[in-house]
């Protein structure tokens, strides 16, 4: 790989990009080689070179995604098989870099395989956004205006919604709300939505800018406002990833008895041990943001490989949990007579036509993988993936302990810092079988084999 050094050195252009965007990718990692990584650029270009796809044409999709691209990151893709949601077999696609998770999800979902499985329903798919705006005047007024505007309102936009209104969707409600307590004369335009299968967001957004300078046009001109009352001032038009009523909710459930004896505990004193540890998380924030990070876990490993929004998703669901002035745990346990019940309520704006999920390569291999769903049936996997990563979690937390597994599976990282060889990782996984890891436990195994090689592996302890 030649890379060209064309660009100048000096201070002003390493703090500016000086029009960065517009050279091509060798010249980018060449600019970034020589004014960011100093001590040996000529490697550092050939090492995000390295990265780059061997198809030239995928590379150039990946190119397209994002902007000012360099190179690619890559990301463990995993799958967790053995999921039973709604009486189907899934094999459950997820992509994550942190270590455990697969393996927790998978463990979830091979534990409820032969006690019913995963249940899921979705109440609604309903999705928001507001055109934000200030006008000084009589609310009755503008409550008139609204009212006399929303049937204009719909047909400016028919250009824009047929094709969703063919399929089933569109715009579903408006209203307008008044938020005098924020500011003087500020007013929302409240917008709800079906976007079907797809996501929506820039359906959403191309929706509400329409709206928003249709307001402007109409405002001017309206018989009921005088001349001051004319002058409507769009603050700005965008969607709401708060998605309450986007919501999915997944259970498990089955007799007590049925749970079996968990470590130390038998299956009532897990049970009871069990919905103990989840009502600290309904009423603790300090735990909940644990746990509730626990459930992403899952949720985030297979939105990101379907191409959905897995930063939206987040922003959404810890507002939810917090929906009631407290911030909380996202799922909830109970016992009722003999019946033990585990379940996850959450909202997912998610889709599976446009955007990513018809572009990246692997998103279409993971739809495909599941069976090709629709956007319902991809909001029941993602909330039983978070709800089986949740139960593995809690199982661990009031069992075992949820580092003695974490750290078995962490131990492969590890090697892979200190550089480990083959036979190296397999002495180390042998030693490590029955011992507690910790980093500097297998920096000193690794010493101590790199130093005495022919030394028992039972010595070196």
């Amino acid at each position: 790989m030649f890379f060209i050094f064309l660009v100048s050195n000096n201070e002003d252009q390493r703090q500016n990009d000086c029009g960065v965007f517009k050279f091509s990718k060798p010249e980018k990692l060449a600019w970034l080689a020589k004014h960011f990584f100093t001590s040996n650029p000529m490697e550092v270009a050939r090492e995000f070179a390295s990265f780059w796809h061997t198809n030239v044409e995928a590379q150039r999709l990946f190119d397209g995604i994002s902007e000012n691209t360099i190179t690619n990151f890559y990301m463990p893709y995993g799958v967790a098989p053995n999921f039973i949601i709604n009486n189907l077999i899934y094999c459950v696609p997820m992509v994550i870099e942190e270590s455990s998770v697969v393996a927790a999800a998978s463990s979830g979902a091979k534990f409820w395989y032969t006690r019913g499985g995963f249940h899921a329903e979705v109440s609604s798919m309903t999705k928001l956004g507001h055109v934000h705006f200030i006008w000084e005047g009589d609310p009755i007024k503008m409550y008139g205006f609204i009212n006399y505007l929303r049937p204009y309102l719909m047909d400016s936009v028919r250009p824009i919604t047929a094709n969703m209104d063919e399929r089933g969707g569109g715009i579903t409600q408006i209203e307008l709300l008044y938020m005098p307590e924020i500011e003087s004369g500020y007013y929302q335009l409240k917008v709800s939505f079906n976007t079907c299968n797809a996501m929506g967001a820039n359906f959403i957004n191309s929706v509400l800018e329409s709206f928003a300078q249709t307001l402007v046009q109409e405002a001017e001109c309206y018989d009921d406002f005088d001349e001051r009352e004319r002058d409507l001032q769009i603050i700005m038009a965008i969607l709401s990833n708060y998605t309450p009523d986007c919501l999915v909710k997944a259970w498990v459930t089955c007799d007590i008895d049925q749970l079996g004896c968990c470590g130390d505990l038998n299956a009532y004193e897990f049970a009871e041990k069990f919905v103990r540890a989840v009502r600290i998380a309904e009423n603790d924030p300090y735990r909940a943001t644990t746990h509730n990070k626990g459930i992403y876990n899952g949720i985030d490993a297979v939105v990101i490989a379907t191409g959905n929004d897995f930063r939206a998703i987040e922003a959404c669901g810890h507002t939810y949990a917090a929906r009631n002035g407290k911030y909380a745990s996202l799922s909830h346990a109970e016992i009722k007579g003999n019946t033990f019940r585990f379940e996850l309520e959450v909202p997912l704006a998610v889709g599976t036509i446009g955007g990513l999920t018809k572009i990246h390569p692997l998103a279409k291999r993971s739809l495909e993988l599941l069976g090709n769903p629709d956007a319902e049936t991809l909001m029941h996997i993602m909330a039983s993936v978070g709800l089986a990563q949740n139960f593995a979690a809690v199982r661990s937390l009031v069992t075992t302990g949820i580092q003695k597994g974490h750290m078995k599976m962490h131990l492969n990282n590890i090697l892979s810092h200190f550089e480990a060889n083959e036979v190296e990782r397999a002495n180390a996984l042998s030693y490590f079988s029955d011992k507690v890891v910790s980093f500097s436990s297998v920096r000193q195994f690794i010493e101590q084999l790199r130093n005495f090689p022919n030394t028992p592996i039972i010595a070196l302890g």
